[in-house]
């Protein structure tokens, strides 16, 4: 109501401010709710995980890399290789295993067929172990590369090579690179998580360093048992008004300094101490899995004593890339069956095969697969001959490494399933048709979510460095 001319002129004046202000005010807002979707040209200084559009079409949103640690045996797997037969107990020629490198054994090792039985599955027909049933119920939506091949033979140079793309320490990871290329859709949770099940890794934390790339990039493990983050929970008698209070004077002091000193390691540590506030909240309610039907506990092995941690992990990842998660690394140690490979290849089969086709099942049902990229496998193979390091022990026989050949498989997020890429020869020796190096098989995921590979790049000690540092192509036979 206007009372009298002073309330006239305040209220004229009111409306003459927003006419002439009134589009930068919606501008702002605008450029608010973009921000937020990752659509505006930059984000807040406080905000280095903002969502951010890929320069290209991208095919996937999100990656779950399910690493099966020590290199699982792809002769015993994934390439039939009936040509063993032939020649079990046999030495191969020098003509071959010359510029061999072998970690264990000697070249003139015997030849060891496999036991193992494989058929066909699905309309795709290609054959799979009879260890691994379940993964092989979902050949249709499976890309299976039998043509890999690495230039490490040992397991934390195989690992570096794999997850940064060289051999050399302290180079940023896959995952690494995801998060600072597309940031995260996640406000409460890290933008690239780890999950571990067995006996560790060779390669531990360097598997998922930020390398020189700011630390808020690197992932985040999340435990198996607990609060999944260490000191998640206020200590007893510390309200959660007294902890806000108090990150917002670190938080205060913490922008000085970044403000005297430019460092952007202290935007990280900003970043931090938030996000492990929001996460409070977010983290626990993500790992509880009693919020889960019986149906998709039982359909991941939860309440399997032997299938429980690895379906757990399993489950875990499809509910962090529901919750748009960016880069889901799930570690499983170890396949490196050195000696016991039939006892000790089925234990881990046993564990992992059931919940990794859960995970390809339920992603599909619930039309997260598409957005969804999956890898599996192991940063080398195995030779076609046998490792005995107990002569009294029948049952002792295993298999060493081999870079030359060896098997991975992906799924979802834009590759075309139900196929087979490359070929290797008779013995599972070398390959023979359709090559797909490391740095290929990082070129082709970058493709998938957006990048090209060669552009997506950080300057550190005067040059710009990538993933594939100087090789790698995208393997084109792999995209749907």
């Amino acid at each position: 109501m206007i009372r009298d001319e002073n309330d006239f002129r305040a209220l004229r004046d009111r409306r003459r401010f927003l006419r002439e202000v009134g589009c930068g005010i919606g501008t702002m807002g605008l450029a608010h709710l973009l921000g937020a979707e990752g659509r505006a040209a930059s984000g807040p200084a406080d905000n280095p995980l903002l969502p951010k559009l890929p320069p290209l079409p991208a095919k996937a949103k999100n990656v779950i890399f399910m690493f099966m640690e020590g290199a699982p045996s792809q002769m015993d797997l994934f390439d039939p290789k009936p040509g063993l037969q032939k020649i079990s107990g046999q030495t191969l020629p020098e003509s071959l295993t010359s510029q061999l490198r072998l970690a264990f054994i000697k070249k003139d090792a015997k030849v060891l067929a496999s036991p193992r039985t494989f058929k066909p599955y699905g309309q795709s027909g290609i054959e799979y172990s009879d260890y691994i049933p379940n993964i092989a119920s979902c050949a249709d939506d499976i890309c299976l590369v039998r043509s890999m091949y690495t230039d490490a033979f040992n397991h934390h140079p195989g690992q570096l090579l794999l997850f940064t793309g060289s051999i050399q320490i302290g180079r940023p990871t896959i995952g690494a690179w995801s998060l600072y290329g597309l940031g995260s859709e996640s406000k409460n949770l890290p933008g690239f998580v780890v999950l571990t099940s067995g006996v560790g890794t060779s390669g531990g934390a360097s598997n998922f360093s930020s390398g020189f790339l700011p630390s808020h990039y690197q992932g985040t493990v999340l435990r198996n048992s607990g609060d999944p983050v260490l000191y998640l929970s206020n200590p007893e008698g510390v309200a959660a008004q007294t902890q806000r209070a108090t990150l917002d004077a670190i938080r205060d002091l913490n922008q000085e300094h970044m403000e005297e000193t430019g460092d952007p390691e202290i935007a990280s540590r900003i970043a931090s101490y938030e996000l492990g506030y929001r996460m409070q909240s977010a983290a626990p309610e993500m790992a509880d899995l009693s919020q889960e039907p019986a149906h998709i506990r039982e359909m991941y092995g939860i309440d399997d004593p032997k299938t429980k941690q690895f379906g757990t992990n399993c489950l875990m990842a499809r509910r962090l890339v529901e919750r748009g998660v960016r880069f889901v690394l799930m570690m499983h140690a170890s396949w490196d069956q050195h000696t016991y490979l039939n006892r000790d290849l089925k234990k881990n089969c046993d564990i992992s095969d059931k919940p990794t086709a859960a995970l390809i099942k339920d992603l599909k049902q619930r039309g997260l697969l598409d957005s969804t990229l999956i890898v599996w496998g192991g940063e080398f193979g195995r030779t076609p001959m046998v490792e005995i390091r107990n002569t009294q022990d029948p049952e002792n026989a295993g298999r060493d490494h081999h870079p030359l050949a060896y098997s991975m498989f992906m799924a979802g997020g834009g590759i075309k399933g139900g196929q087979v890429i490359g070929k290797t020869d008779d013995i599972g020796f070398n390959i023979v048709e359709d090559k797909v190096h490391v740095h290929d098989l990082q070129a082709t995921i970058m493709n998938r979510l957006g990048f090209d590979h060669t552009k997506l790049t950080y300057r550190h000690m005067g040059r710009d460095f990538r993933l594939t540092d100087v090789e790698g192509e995208v393997v084109k036979k792999m995209l749907a």
